[in-house]
């Protein structure tokens, strides 16, 4: 009898203690499961973020060119009007050539922080987006390990 007690007691704890490892494997998985899609998510605003990056990069690049071809032009138009003796209107043309080149500067660095804000929210939003799913699957696996647990007391 009482080895049949003992042997009763010894199957009912790995009987249960399978279901707890059942629940743990669950919730496990479920936790793999959430970290596989934040990572999947952060890669994606990675890869965003670099696309926009080289966008205004290129944009930039193509103000740059831009200015200081107009500053070039007027710069050779200031030249020859000191040659002609048209010193006011050289430094006219200078003045002129340098505000133009400041200015688009300027537009190609708006740009540049205006796709680096929308890389920013892109990325925000990913993130909140992989956090919710991790919670979810977090409750998911709490609620199933909760059922076994009560299912096996």
């Amino acid at each position: 009898m009482k080895t049949k007690l003992v042997f009763a007691t010894a199957v009912l704890f790995i009987g249960s203690q399978a279901w707890a490892d059942a629940g743990d494997r669950v919730e496990d998985r479920l936790d793999n499961r959430g970290d596989r899609i934040e990572e999947r998510l952060d890669r994606k605003g990675d890869r965003i973020d670099d696309r926009l990056d080289n966008r205004g990069d290129r944009i930039n690049d193509r103000l740059d060119e831009r200015g200081d071809r107009i500053n070039d032009r007027l710069d050779a138009k200031s030249d020859r009007a000191a040659d002609a003796g048209k010193d006011k209107l050289a430094e006219r043309l200078d003045r002129k050539g340098d505000r133009v080149d400041r200015r688009l500067d300027r537009k190609g660095d708006r740009v540049d922080r205006r796709l680096d804000r929308k890389g920013d929210r892109i990325d925000r939003r990913l993130d909140r987006k992989g956090d919710r799913i991790d919670r979810r699957l977090d409750h998911k696996g709490q609620r199933i390990d909760r059922r076994h647990d009560r299912r096996h007391r």
